[in-house]
């Protein structure tokens, strides 16, 4: 994994800093002066830096974004997997610094308006990786890309609040785990995907199928796809959907199909 740079350490000191008095003093009782003359800085080097006292809470992730930028415009061979490594790179620099990583999430959540304003964050990442796959991928359904990148967006964001909450230790490798589920779920990764409780599949279908390009339809039955593109292999993945009507010999004689390679 290519690793960008981390953001630069003036911003981060300050937005630490202000963090720490946000939580100590309540986010609406702390002043921009306050801030600036904790950090040594005048109140006019802030405004220069941030825009407002809401966005120093969110400095690290104004940073990550361009960083992402730089790294999603390099080559890649396999953008899905590019994508999913700059959610890791995300996951990584809050993982690192965890008790900075936990007072954020005190202090955003104890403010509706700073969870309003992580909405609209999070949605800056989700809307890169759907423009990044757009274009490295232009034969997709666009709706494919909108549905994976909000797919990778919902499972590192969920990861990573447990982490931050200290619900659980969250490692690099679970998070890698968790996105490889993904690309499995969309059908451009082998081997199957952890089901969801209940029976149900956690993705797959409902999650919009498998990209164009990631599989071949065969069989009699809308939704039979076999991942991997249409060469047979020993460890084929088979994602079929079925009205509740199909019978099931003819959902298993379909899926026989799809296993042998025949039409």
């Amino acid at each position: 994994m290519h690793a960008p740079a981390e953001p630069a350490p003036f911003p981060l000191a300050v937005a630490r800093t202000a963090l720490e008095l946000f939580a100590g003093h309540g986010f609406d009782a702390t002043s921009v002066d306050q801030i600036a003359a904790a950090c040594g800085i005048s109140r006019s080097t802030f405004f220069r830096q941030f825009g407002s006292k809401e966005d120093v809470v969110f400095a690290d992730h104004a940073a990550l974004l361009e960083l992402l930028r730089g790294f999603l415009a390099r080559p890649h061979e396999d953008p899905w997997l590019a994508v999913c490594e700059a959610a890791e790179q995300v996951f990584a620099h809050f993982a690192a610094e965890d008790a900075p990583a936990g007072l954020r999430y005190a202090v955003v959540n104890a403010h509706p308006a700073l969870r309003d304003k992580e909405l609209v964050t999070v949605f800056r990442y989700e809307k890169l990786f759907d423009a990044y796959l757009r274009g490295a991928l232009p034969a997709l359904d666009p709706l494919v890309p909108v549905r994976f990148a909000a797919a990778v967006i919902a499972t590192h964001n969920y990861l990573l609040r447990e982490f931050m909450r200290g619900a659980r230790p969250v490692t690099g490798a679970q998070m890698r785990a968790a996105l490889d589920d993904v690309r499995r779920l969309f059908g451009v990764l082998d081997g199957p995907a952890e089901p969801a409780r209940g029976g149900a599949p956690a993705g797959g279908a409902a999650a919009g199928g498998a990209p164009k390009g990631a599989g071949q339809a065969v069989g009699g039955h809308a939704g039979v796809t076999r991942a991997g593109g249409a060469s047979r292999a020993a460890d084929d993945v088979v994602v079929a959907v079925f009205s509740r009507s199909t019978p099931p010999a003819d959902i298993t004689a379909a899926v026989r199909r799809a296993l042998d390679g025949t039409t």
